[in-house]
């Protein structure tokens, strides 16, 4: 769903937070639960954006972990939130998104605090936005693929550990008065936003007062492109696309669906641009249940 948003009841509180330095016109805030299978949907369209579009905007994440009920415990009065009802969910979410969810994570290990989560990638942030975003995805990583308990203290702090992090910082920062405030103003945020639905993207532009484009749920490439044109009002030239390898450099770690929409091929052919890299030792496939992700191999 597609909706106007005046940023005049929101602008002011997230005034002090912005980068000035930023000359660029645009500014998403994603609005995300890092437990939803939908939210992990969209990385490979997000990519593609920042891959193509990224000179035109920024892209800021706002963690709602109570908006999981919205999704997925709304039919609770029904009976069907339990483990199997909730992995089924995710099961299908994956196999229709090419973003492989094991929902056996709800049988085997359980998240057993999912606020411990949304708090760590808050104070992930605390060390900066870019250390931030890879904490994000390194969390949903763990969680989504590897089956970890992701509200579990040791398991935070390997993935703190395996983007670099300060790890004394980062443990201080989880009960952090800071910590507690940033993720105070992102549930604050989706309620000033109207938020119903995650993933929920909303777009400014930040060099006039027009209303924002608020967009709930997930949609195709095209879409977020148009959104973004018509939210500039002029021209956008998209970036070229960078070579595969540069690309897995960058990213370090992908799937083959993300592969397959950043260079608009089919999954079959991302498989086999791939695989050629493996043969060059420049790749390491890793499968997962669903689809395959690949990992770049720097060169030593």
């Amino acid at each position: 769903m597609l909706t106007l948003y005046n940023s005049n009841s929101f602008y002011d509180d997230l005034e002090n937070n912005k980068n000035h330095a930023c000359q660029k016109p645009l500014e998403i805030y994603a609005v995300i639960d890092p437990l939803c299978p939908e939210c992990w949907s969209l990385e490979p369209v997000l990519k593609k954006l920042q891959v193509q579009y990224g000179k035109y905007f920024t892209l800021r994440h706002f963690v709602c972990g109570s908006l999981e009920s919205l999704n997925t415990y709304v039919p609770r009065k029904k009976g069907i939130n339990t483990a199997e009802q909730i992995a089924e969910k995710r099961e299908k979410t994956a196999s229709l998104s090419g973003m492989s969810c094991d929902g056996d994570v709800w049988f085997e290990n359980p998240i057993s605090a999912p606020h411990k989560a949304t708090l760590a990638i808050k104070a992930a942030e605390l060390q900066g936005k870019q250390q931030g975003m890879k904490f994000l995805r390194k969390l949903r990583e763990n969680l989504f693929l590897n089956k970890q308990n992701i509200g579990n203290d040791e398991v935070l702090l390997d993935i703190a550990r395996s983007v670099q992090l300060d790890e004394e910082e980062f443990l201080s920062d989880l009960s952090s008065e800071a910590t507690i405030k940033a993720l105070r103003c992102d549930l604050k945020f989706s309620q000033e936003m109207d938020v119903t639905q995650i993933p929920t993207l909303i777009v400014f532009n930040d060099k006039t007062d027009d209303d924002g484009i608020k967009i709930s749920g997930c949609y195709s490439y095209d879409v977020y492109v148009e959104i973004l044109k018509e939210m500039s009002g002029e021209p956008l030239e998209p970036s070229p696309l960078p070579e595969l390898e540069d690309f897995l450099s960058t990213y370090s770690f992908v799937a083959t669906k993300e592969v397959s929409v950043v260079y608009q091929i089919s999954c079959e052919e991302a498989e086999k641009r791939l695989k050629r890299l493996v043969l060059q030792q420049k790749v390491e496939r890793v499968p997962v249940k669903y689809g395959t992700f690949w990992r770049y191999v720097p060169t030593r």
